[in-house]
């Protein structure tokens, strides 16, 4: 009898721990499917808004991304192949991002205050040209300096290394600060090259581009996958201005600011901006997300809660930048909330 109440007693055990382990096995399912079902919602919604909303239809064809710090999470070439992850195109003022981080690299995360009114747009540098630093013979695009750049005639009047004091203070979007912070940071001699060079010094040679003229605040070719290094990089806080998302911003529209002059955005939109980078405040329609949109269509952005990044990359005619920001909003906008926009 006792050996018959042993081996009852051991069937009992043996069942309860398999018990145990079916219904350990349950809860850990149970925690586990809601984020992967979150994720595959969120790319669902995003995807069906990159293809069917009326904004981002009028823009195709595009790519676009989603990612967090360590990998993509969602992307697809929208309206035909013309644009994917590789496609190395002209960003246009998405520079200024990389400009931004790579002046806050340099600085060590400590700005002074020449520093943060050169990045903010208040220095008071305001009559840069930007294609009078463009440069169709190869042998002259490839010996222009930084220097040289700010030094060059204004085609629209007087020369780009210009100063008005009245606009000290004052938001005016304008290359002329970026490329007066530039000769500070000790840049003033570097052809296209060697400012390739010595940003990456900073930045990381993990992150791919070229310049198409030394322009700090628009010269950069690159593609959404090398752009999308440099938005983890910031994610991951491996750069300093990882901390600084939205830092130091003013305020940019000259209808609701009064210390602001121009800014390029739709007159209806009262965004901030940082530090090379837009903050999407607009007190109706913004959602806080940082971003930095070309004017050709190349549209970047990390949202508020610094957990995602975006890109959106496509050339277009110059001043598509607002179109890709509104596309490139809504995608956003669906991938954080999970409905289709």
């Amino acid at each position: 009898m006792r050996n018959l109440s042993r081996v009852t007693s051991s069937i009992k055990a043996t069942i309860f721990m398999c018990i145990c382990s079916l219904l350990s096995a349950a809860a850990i399912a149970t925690t586990t499917a809601p984020s992967s079902l979150a994720i595959a919602l969120r790319a669902h919604a995003a995807s069906q808004t990159a293809q069917k909303n009326q904004a981002c239809a009028a823009i195709q064809p595009f790519y676009w991304e989603i990612g967090n710090q360590t990998e993509t999470l969602a992307s697809a070439s929208v309206g035909g192949r013309t644009y994917t992850a590789n496609t190395e195109m002209p960003i246009a003022s998405a520079t200024k991002w990389i400009f931004g981080a790579y002046a806050v690299q340099a600085r060590q995360g400590r700005l002074s205050e020449s520093d943060i009114a050169a990045l903010n747009m208040t220095s008071g540098y305001t009559n840069f040209g930007s294609t009078s630093c463009v440069k169709l013979l190869p042998s002259r695009r490839d010996s222009q300096t930084v220097n040289e750049c700010f030094m060059a005639e204004n085609r629209q009047g007087g020369h780009n290394n210009d100063f008005d004091v009245e606009s000290v203070g004052k938001f005016h979007y304008n290359g002329g600060h970026f490329q007066r912070l530039a000769l500070e940071l000790g840049l003033g001699a570097d052809n296209n090259t060697a400012l390739q060079r010595d940003m990456q010094m900073y930045l990381g040679t993990d992150i791919a581009f070229t310049f198409g003229s030394p322009q700090l605040a628009g010269g950069i070719n690159t593609s959404a996958s090398q752009y999308a290094i440099f938005l983890r990089k910031i994610l991951s806080k491996q750069l300093y201005i990882g901390d600084l998302l939205g830092a130091h911003s003013v305020c940019t529209n000259p209808k609701t600011c009064a210390s602001a002059v121009y800014a390029p955005v739709p007159a209806k939109l009262s965004w901030d901006y940082s530090l090379g980078h837009w903050v999407e405040s607009d007190p109706v329609t913004g959602d806080g997300a940082f971003s930095s949109a070309g004017a050709f269509g190349f549209y970047p952005w990390i949202d508020k809660t610094k957990t995602y990044y975006g890109v959106l990359a496509r050339q277009g005619k110059s001043g598509s930048g607002d179109d890709s920001a509104t596309c490139g909003g809504l995608i956003r906008k669906a991938w954080m909330t999970g409905r289709v926009q």
